[in-house]
């Protein structure tokens, strides 16, 4: 990895080119999926989301969308994660990802939901949900329900249906 990248919180200013970097990694269709329909009506932006920058452009972007499950808070939603094809495999998804679970975790959020492929986000603690415990409001393939427990057995605490909080 260039040590020209700096990762950082995303701001404001950042959302025109990390919604370049979905609109080239995912097309138009990334509108429709059920992950999308959870963070309608959320703010663009929470503490965790982050940004992996050289110079002036993104290279690599995560959000994270704060969630119920529920009706219990203490949890968020990781994605999209996306990283430029120009720098994929170079391991700054995987940083991005680390850095706001540790910070996730020292404020005590308790669990990380996403829609994904275990094979990638197994190395981060993520496991199936198991079937019927949480469901999203829309279409998913249960077997891409993965959770990371933040908290010891959090898990366990979280059943039902999953919403984006809202904020004001």
């Amino acid at each position: 990895m260039s040590p020209t990248v700096l990762d950082r919180p995303m701001t404001a200013a950042d959302l025109p080119a990390v919604s370049r970097l979905h609109a080239e990694a995912f097309g138009p269709g990334r509108f429709a999926r059920t992950a999308y329909r959870v963070r309608e009506g959320t703010p663009a932006i929470s503490r965790y989301c982050r940004v992996a920058m050289l110079a002036d452009r993104p290279i690599a972007a995560v959000r994270f969308t704060p969630i119920t499950i529920g009706g219990k808070d203490g949890a968020l939603l990781l994605g999209p994660l996306v990283v430029d094809a120009e720098f994929s495999g170079q391991g700054f998804g995987k940083r991005l990802i680390s850095q706001a679970m540790a910070s996730a975790t020292s404020d005590g959020v308790a669990l990380m939901l996403l829609v994904g492929d275990e094979p990638y986000y197994g190395r981060f603690g993520f496991r199936p949900v198991p079937f019927g415990q949480i469901c999203l409001p829309g279409p998913v393939d249960p077997r891409r329900l993965l959770a990371a427990e933040l908290a010891p057995g959090a898990l366990s605490h979280f059943k039902g249906i999953v919403a984006g909080e809202r904020t004001g």
